[in-house]
């Protein structure tokens, strides 16, 4: 996202902030970033489905997401990043299953993913994650938490988690070995990222994000509705870019994106495919997703939220209606309270003179 910010105002000028919501950026080497997901993602669920197991899939899709991380790029630092991310992705569904044994689970789990939102900022900050920010993290607690569980469940979780992160880091090993072994040439440098922010702004962000969650968690489990991860997950979105302008076009992009998105899902689960054509269907809604979240969020929103709504269905059948309206208020109370907090708590200083930070 461009590094600047057009004003000292509450908002960034409307013509810029259009030309930010409609604007498709390059995406070298996303190909190869969908095909890696789509195969972490697909792969374990396939063989849940065989074992009769449908019911851990939603644990090996946090694991397999670490195959997004490091971009397109072949190197050995991508799998170092994918390998740590994994860790973490593993760590949080594991805490958030030990916490679902509680019958307090719901409002326990706000603090929790809270703090996970923090930790998560600070090393995405610190680490220059690609893609940035806690989202993944704050979506794998938080879903782990909200789900009850046993302590076969527990153990279940874990080794299903490990194992889809597992795949994943390995399939990017196996794309650098690839490569070496048709003896391509290497992938040049990447183009530098926006400039780091101060140890100041690093601060304010992961409470920023912690704050976000509590507050958007806490009125979408208030209110009662069904999945409040949801929400939760909306909220830290905005916050992963640099700018202002790109925060608060991040946000209408997520509302727009799975507006859209949503019909696109009530069609696909209106079809009432079989368990092996779902598995398909994720593993291309999965690619077309990654082809276009670096070009346009928006449009890959079109894509994510049936992929999340018919993942959820394979788990865990629930009535669509109420699914589908569960993702829409949920987006629209996560983006309120994430792009609320980003005004508020904006850099005052780059928006006068220039550069702009978190």
């Amino acid at each position: 996202m461009p590094a600047s910010d057009p004003g000292p105002g509450l908002t960034p000028s409307w013509r810029v902030l259009a030309r930010e919501l409609v604007r498709i950026s390059p995406a070298p080497h996303a190909h190869r970033v969908a095909v890696r997901a789509a195969l972490a993602v697909s792969l374990p669920m396939a063989v849940l489905a065989a074992l009769g197991r449908s019911d851990l899939a939603v644990y090996a899709t946090f694991g397999a997401f670490a195959a997004v991380y490091g971009g397109g790029r072949r190197s050995s630092a991508r799998w170092r990043l994918q390998a740590t991310v994994g860790g973490i992705l593993a760590a949080a569904v594991i805490t958030g299953a030990l916490l679902a044994l509680s019958p307090y689970r719901g409002w326990l789990g706000i603090p929790l993913t809270a703090g996970w939102a923090a930790l998560g900022a600070a090393l995405s900050d610190r680490n220059r994650w690609r893609p940035p920010g806690p989202m993944f993290p704050v979506f794998a607690v938080a879903t782990a938490s909200a789900i009850p569980s046993t302590p076969a469940t527990i153990l279940a979780a874990a080794v299903v988690v490990i194992a889809a992160a597992a795949l994943a880091v390995g399939l990017g090993l196996a794309e650098i070995a690839w490569t070496r072994l048709l003896n391509r040439p290497a992938d040049p440098p990447a183009a530098p990222g926006p400039p780091m922010p101060s140890a100041a702004r690093q601060r304010l962000h992961l409470i920023r994000c912690a704050v976000v969650v509590l507050v958007a968690g806490s009125i979408a489990t208030g209110v009662g509705i069904g999945h409040p991860y949801w929400a939760m997950v909306a909220a830290v979105a905005p916050l992963a870019v640099f700018s202002l302008r790109g925060q608060v076009a991040r946000g209408i992009l997520r509302v727009a994106g799975t507006t859209i998105g949503l019909f696109l899902a009530a069609a696909l689960l209106a079809l009432g495919l079989p368990v092996w054509s779902n598995l398909l269907l994720i593993a291309g809604l999965q690619a077309a997703a990654e082809l276009l979240v670096v070009r346009n969020y928006g449009l890959a929103l079109v894509f994510i939220t049936p992929l999340a709504l018919v993942s959820v269905q394979l788990a865990s059948p629930q009535p669509v209606r109420s699914l589908i309206t569960d993702r829409f208020v949920e987006t629209l109370i996560g983006v309120t309270v994430g792009v609320l907090a980003a005004i508020v708590t904006r850099n005052r200083e780059t928006s006068r003179s220039g550069p702009a930070a978190r």
